[in-house]
């Protein structure tokens, strides 16, 4: 009975790898996103793990400073264009417009790197003519810094253009897999080689694995490419790519503020070291972002495709699947982490495991996030980029005010319960707007038919 078992399953495992439907690849995609994600999740947190115990708590906590400003404005460069590839890619393919498509797919990435390149010139100038006012000891990390943001941006293009065509190994392992092992690897031989274990050194060997993945990926997905479309005349609807970009620019530039700013801010009123508690906290509940990421890689650009096609029950059933795929994994994650919280911070250092109880304030954030699926790309594929930009501004706001009042009495305590609660009001506020405007409901719970 149990190999009749084994063989059955495996059976099915076959057929499910052979089968074509929408569904099944959205499925596979989606495994296979959280698969590498969590690979990268594993390299991330070990190489966090080395920088501490190289660096010590406060070069540590000035690294994760002056990177949390590469994440920030590097995520914004592209101006939108990395999430408008999952608009634009599906549409002109199924509507046959070969010619945008190719113009698309060239002329995102060059708008990106030049637009990387001219904010990263404007930080190197921004940096020394504040010299005056800024900390010593992130002057020059900040000015290595600027190296990356113009292939920081290019990446992320490319990541949007791979996952449009379910290529998720090529969205993902250059910058979760490839990226975390260079710099542990280059990082490692600097330790060794005797040279300087602080924030200049690891920002500038981060510059370097940067570039170097940013090539390798560029190289693989214009061969894939040049494979998928046939080479012919190009036409650049920039009018109309910037049309939904800039949408989606100022709604990622809200989102991305909320996920940093907290960082940014306790800078002003806690130690290096605090900061380094905060962050090792933080990214030990990563996996919880990390099914959220994959989902949403595997199904933006369905829910465009659908949406074009006028397909609504279709729309419906896989957004209700999203969810789920979404909600259950990321509340077996939460549980499995807020039991290992201790110990996993331990391994950082002493001083992290004060940090163990932000880790349950954390969670409630994240799971109320995965309660709605990829509720905010949902309604950005249907058109809705004004209203996601309105919760995504509201949100802000709430972790705005609420750092400022709960940081300077309670610390990083408050910096926690500050982002947790804005994360809940931008899952209460999403979900109403696809219920009263769409007609879908998101939440897990509740039931799954319009209103």
């Amino acid at each position: 009975m149990p190999w009749r078992s084994l063989a059955a399953f495996a059976t099915r495992l076959r057929a499910w790898f052979a089968d074509g439907a929408d569904r099944s690849i959205a499925q596979r995609m989606a495994g296979a996103a959280f698969a590498i994600r969590i690979g990268g999740a594993g390299l991330a947190y070990a190489l966090q793990i080395l920088l501490a115990r190289w660096m010590g708590s406060s070069e540590f906590g000035i690294f994760v400073y002056v990177w949390t400003w590469v994440m920030l404005i590097g995520a914004l460069v592209d101006i939108g264009l990395a999430s408008a590839a999952q608009r634009f890619i599906p549409q002109y393919t199924q509507r046959g417009e070969r010619a945008h498509l190719r113009g698309y797919l060239a002329a995102s990435r060059w708008l990106t790197f030049g637009i990387g390149t001219a904010v990263a010139v404007a930080g190197a100038l921004v940096v020394h003519l504040l010299q005056p006012w800024l900390d010593e000891a992130t002057l020059v990390p900040l000015a290595v810094a600027c190296i990356c943001l113009p292939v920081y941006g290019v990446m992320n293009v490319q990541d949007g253009i791979a996952r449009s065509y379910n290529w998720a190994a090529l969205a993902l392992l250059p910058p979760y897999i490839l990226r975390p092992l260079a710099v542990i690897a280059l990082m490692g031989g600097a330790w060794l080689a005797g040279l300087p274990a602080d924030a200049v050194t690891a920002i500038a060997i981060a510059a370097i694995a940067l570039w170097l993945t940013a090539l390798g990926q560029t190289l693989l997905l214009n061969r894939r490419l040049r494979r998928t479309v046939e080479p012919g005349e190009r036409r650049y609807a920039a009018k109309d790519w910037f049309a939904v970009s800039v949408p989606m620019f100022a709604i990622d530039g809200l989102y991305c503020l909320l996920m940093y700013i907290d960082i940014l801010m306790l800078k002003a009123f806690v130690t290096p070291e605090d900061i380094g508690i905060y962050y090792a906290a933080s990214k030990t509940l990563a996996l919880i972002v990390f099914v959220h990421f994959a989902v949403t890689s595997a199904t933006a650009h369905r829910f465009s495709e659908y949406h074009v096609g006028g397909d609504r029950e279709r729309l419906r059933a896989f957004l209700r699947d999203a969810v789920r795929w979404t909600f259950w994994p990321s509340l077996a994650a939460a549980m499995a982490f807020l039991a290992l919280g201790w110990p996993l911070l331990s391994l950082f250092g002493k001083t992290f495991v004060s940090g163990y109880p932000l880790m349950f304030i954390f969670a409630v954030g994240l799971l109320a996030r995965a309660a709605i699926g990829p509720a905010g790309r949902f309604l950005v594929m249907l058109g809705e980029q004004r209203a996601c930009a309105f919760v995504a501004a509201a949100a802000l706001a709430t972790n705005l005010v609420l750092n400022l009042l709960l940081i300077p009495p309670f610390g990083v305590t408050g910096a926690a319960v500050a982002l947790s609660s804005a994360y809940m009001l931008e899952s209460i506020l999403l979900a109403a707007i696809a219920r009263r405007r769409l007609g879908f409901h998101l939440f897990i719970f509740g039931g799954s038919r319009s209103g």
